[in-house]
């Protein structure tokens, strides 16, 4: 996969944290989609393609595959993140390279650049091992209330 993603290993007490953060996140478990890997700025995901996320000719969705992107870019942000701050999308672009037809999406997101009010993220969807879609996004901070 990309040679530019960090690679930081991931604390057992982040991993907890993130996933208890992210328990909320209902969109992620209603499109079925899991998180395979956590670790600080980086998060992977993926999603057994099924009929409900295929468009024409069996290729999964376009906004399926920029939802995979925008969440593992998000939960990247949210890695390095203090626990009561969160995240939202500011900006998202999507290229996408190839149809995505197969059987599996993986989704990896990385922070470039992590600032005090916004993150710069990157992320990549793989279909089977097929590089099919690459994305940019901003992530805004957001503090507590």
């Amino acid at each position: 996969m990309s040679a530019n993603t960090p690679e930081t290993a991931a604390t057992p007490d982040l991993e907890a944290r993130i996933r208890r953060k992210l328990t909320g996140q209902r969109f992620m478990h209603l499109i079925g989609a899991d998180l395979t890997a956590i670790a600080p700025g980086r998060i992977e995901a993926e999603l057994t393609l099924a009929e409900q996320h295929q468009q024409q000719r069996g290729f999964a969705h376009g906004g399926l595959i920029a939802t995979l992107a925008d969440l593992v870019a998000g939960f990247a942000a949210v890695t390095l993140v203090p626990d009561n701050f969160g995240v939202v999308t500011a900006d998202l672009r999507v290229s996408y390279l190839h149809p995505g037809f197969g059987q599996k999406l993986k989704a990896i997101g990385w922070v470039l650049k992590a600032g005090r009010r916004l993150h710069f993220c990157e992320a990549e969807v793989w279909c089977d091992d097929l590089l099919i879609a690459k994305a940019s996004a901003t992530m805004a901070v957001i503090e507590p209330s």
